[in-house]
C-alpha cells in the first residue's frame, strides 16, 4: 500500500540584493508603500499592476524602471522575490493564496481575508509554501510602542484591568467599494477596527478572548440586519485575567476634529496611552499616566506609516521563510468575526 508523502516546504536561502518586488495596487496605499521602500532603500520595484493609468502614471515616475502588467498573473510570470497586494479587501484573500501557492512572499494590506476561516486558510497556504507572509498593520509601529509593551510586561502599571480603544474618522473612505458588503467585508470595523483589536491582542501577548458583544449602527440606526456596512460601533471584549476592553470606532462621526484616536492601557498603579494629536490621522504621541500626572514618552511623531512594508522587505531579503508570528492575527480575525456575528 503506497504512503502519502508530505510534501516539504522549500527553505529559501538570504539574498545579498535588495528584493525585487512586484506591486498589485498601486493606489492611494499601495503607491506610499511602494513610496516608503523606494524612499528606504530596501528593494527594487519590479513591476506594478494596476488598472487605473493615473495610478501607474504617478508610480512610474518615481521608479521608471519598472514593468506594468496586466495582471496578478503577469506579476508572478516575472518571478519576483515576493507581492506586495493592496487592492479592495474582498480579493486579499484569494490573491495572496495564489502568490503564495505560487512560492511568492507576500505583503498584503489588511485585513488578509473577510472572515476567520478565510485568514486561516491564507495562512496555512503561507505555512506550506514556507513563504514569509506580512500584513500592513501598521499602528504596531507607532514611535514609544515597543516601550509600552516593554513597560507592561515588566508590570510598571501594574495589573492591567481594562482597555480603551478609539478610532474616529470624521471623513470615511473616499472609494465606493468600501460601503459595499461584498467588497469590503464590513464597514468601520473591518477598516479602522481591525488595527486598534490587533494592536491590544499584540500588546498584551495575546490573551484569550472570552466574550464579544457588539452594537453596529449605519445613518445613526442600529443595523439589525439591514444590507449595509456599520459607519459606527460599540464593541466589549472581555479577556482572560479578568481585562475588560472597550472598542468604539467609526466613519463620518461629527467629532469636531479630522481624527480620534487611541489605545490606553489601565493598570492597578498607572497607564499607557498611545494617541494622536490635533486631530492629526499621522502624528502620534506616548504617554505614561500615574494619578493625575502625564509623562510623555514619545514625543509626536509621523515617521511610523510606511515602517511595517519596509521592516517586511529587509526580513525579506535576511530570511523568506514562513514566520509563524502572523498567526497571531487568527485571533484578530476572530474578533472581528464576533463582533459581526459570524458563526
Amino acid at each position: 500500500m503506497d504512503q502519502a508523502v508530505k510534501t516539504m516546504p522549500v527553505m529559501r536561502e538570504p539574498s545579498s540584493s535588495k528584493p525585487r518586488l512586484g506591486f498589485l495596487g498601486v493606489g492611494w496605499i499601495g503607491g506610499h508603500r511602494l513610496k516608503s521602500l523606494v524612499q528606504s532603500e530596501t528593494a527594487e520595484v519590479a513591476a506594478i499592476c494596476d488598472p487605473s493609468n493615473d495610478n501607474c502614471k504617478e508610480v512610474l515616475g518615481i521608479c521608471p524602471q519598472a514593468q506594468r502588467v496586466a495582471d496578478l498573473k503577469g506579476l508572478l510570470g516575472l518571478h519576483p522575490d515576493g507581492i506586495v497586494i493592496a487592492t479592495p479587501s474582498a480579493q486579499h484573500a484569494e490573491q495572496a493564496r495564489s502568490a503564495l501557492e505560487a512560492g511568492v512572499p507576500v505583503f498584503c494590506q489588511k485585513p488578509l481575508a473577510l472572515s476567520a476561516a478565510e485568514t486561516r486558510q491564507v495562512i496555512a497556504a503561507a505555512r506550506e509554501a514556507g513563504c514569509l507572509l506580512g500584513i500592513d498593520l501598521s499602528y504596531r509601529h507607532l514611535r514609544g510602542l515597543d516601550r509600552m509593551r516593554r513597560m507592561l510586561s515588566e508590570g510598571t502599571i501594574g495589573k492591567v484591568f481594562a482597555v480603551d480603544l478609539l478610532f474616529h474618522n470624521a471623513y470615511g473612505p473616499d472609494k465606493a467599494w468600501y460601503y459595499q458588503k461584498h467588497n469590503a467585508g464590513g464597514g468601520c470595523v473591518i477598516d479602522l477596527g481591525t488595527h486598534l483589536v490587533d494592536l491590544m491582542l499584540w500588546v498584551l501577548g495575546y490573551p484569550r478572548v472570552l466574550n464579544v458583544a457588539s452594537q453596529l449602527y449605519a445613518g445613526g440606526v442600529p443595523l439589525d440586519g439591514r444590507p449595509l456596512v456599520e459607519d459606527y460601533a460599540a464593541v466589549q471584549i472581555a479577556l482572560h485575567g479578568d481585562i475588560s476592553a472597550r472598542l468604539a470606532c467609526s466613519w463620518h462621526l461629527q467629532a469636531g476634529r479630522e481624527a480620534v484616536i487611541q489605545a490606553v492601557f489601565y493598570g492597578t498603579r498607572g497607564g499607557l496611552c498611545v494617541r494622536n494629536v490635533k486631530g492629526s490621522f499621522f502624528m502620534f504621541q506616548a504617554e505614561h499616566f500615574k494619578g493625575t500626572h502625564c509623562d510623555i514618552l514619545e514625543p509626536p511623531s509621523d515617521d511610523w506609516w510606511g515602517a511595517a512594508a519596509v521592516q517586511w522587505a529587509r526580513r525579506l531579503k535576511e530570511n523568506p521563510n514562513y514566520d509563524a508570528e502572523v498567526e497571531g492575527l487568527i485571533a484578530v480575525a476572530e474578533v472581528l468575526d464576533a463582533i459581526y456575528g459570524v458563526d
